[in-house]
């Protein structure tokens, strides 16, 4: 079994953990999960996982090391643990706004890095994670694939993409779960409480989302079943529009996609 160091085990590295643990890839005690306070891990050594805050010793055995921390912070951990590194093992970077080449101009141009960019639905096994490398071998890929396909939904992609998917998939479950509190917040001035509002507007959106995912039909086709001419649903979408509903979620993808670009150099 291989082992997997996780430098950085706040909500995605420790929701990954878990995931590869559930998904019986890995035993915990294969996975070793750090911070700079070890006293921030009691969680995770009760759940078996080996736990240190010394990111130069917990790198040296693993086979693939994630780093999952803030960019602020990379090139400080990278330099850590820099010198006890070697070009057989995979560096995954989960970090935003770092490329490939980032990563290898301190860990050294002989490492095989591949990013990766998961949403905080990996705690709950669904993910949207997309991945990307400059030029790792296809097997060390495909080894990062199946990692992340134990917590959700994989797609590797162009690394020049890497940035906009930071703005569609990990900002974007933001984005989406705003919708949702507004049409719960909707549903509390039409009549319902709170909580049966939440609850229905939560139910609503996964159907959406469970329809498009089974049928693998286009929205608009769905959209289209659900209005009828002079009806209550294109009214209400109309109304939406005319606000700027469609124009105002383009734009805040761009803007966090723009945003993203910039945050190891910030």
């Amino acid at each position: 079994m291989s082992k997997i160091t996780i430098i950085g085990s706040g909500n995605i590295g420790f929701s990954l953990a878990k995931g590869l643990v559930k998904s019986g890839q890995f035993d915990p005690s294969a996975i070793t999960l750090t911070r700079r306070s070890i006293a921030a891990l009691k969680e995770e050594a009760t759940l078996g996982f080996a736990v240190s805050d010394n990111n130069s010793e917990a790198v040296v055995s693993a086979d693939i090391v994630v780093l999952a921390i803030l960019p602020q912070q990379l090139r400080k951990v990278m330099e850590e643990i820099k010198h006890v590194l070697t070009k057989n093992q995979v560096i995954v970077s989960v970090v935003s706004g770092v490329t490939c080449a980032d990563v290898k101009q301190v860990l050294g141009i002989d490492k095989s890095v591949v990013r990766a960019m998961p949403n905080t639905a990996i705690a709950i096994g669904q993910s949207m994670t997309c991945i990307a490398t400059d030029d790792a071998a296809e097997e060390k890929v495909s080894m990062v694939e199946r990692l992340f396909e134990s917590v959700g939904s994989v797609v590797v992609i162009q690394e020049d993409l890497m940035t906009s998917a930071t703005a569609l998939c990990a900002c974007g479950i933001a984005f989406f779960l705003r919708a949702i509190r507004a049409a719960s917040q909707g549903g509390v001035e039409i009549g319902f409480h709170a909580h049966d509002a939440l609850k229905m507007a939560v139910q609503t959106a996964k159907g959406a989302a469970d329809l498009l995912l089974q049928t693998q039909n286009h929205p608009e086709g769905e959209i289209d079943k659900v209005t009828s001419p002079k009806g209550c649903t294109i009214a209400g979408l109309n109304e939406m529009e005319h606000n700027g509903f469609s124009s105002a979620f383009i734009k805040g993808i761009k803007l966090s996609a723009k945003k993203a670009g910039g945050l190891y150099n910030d």
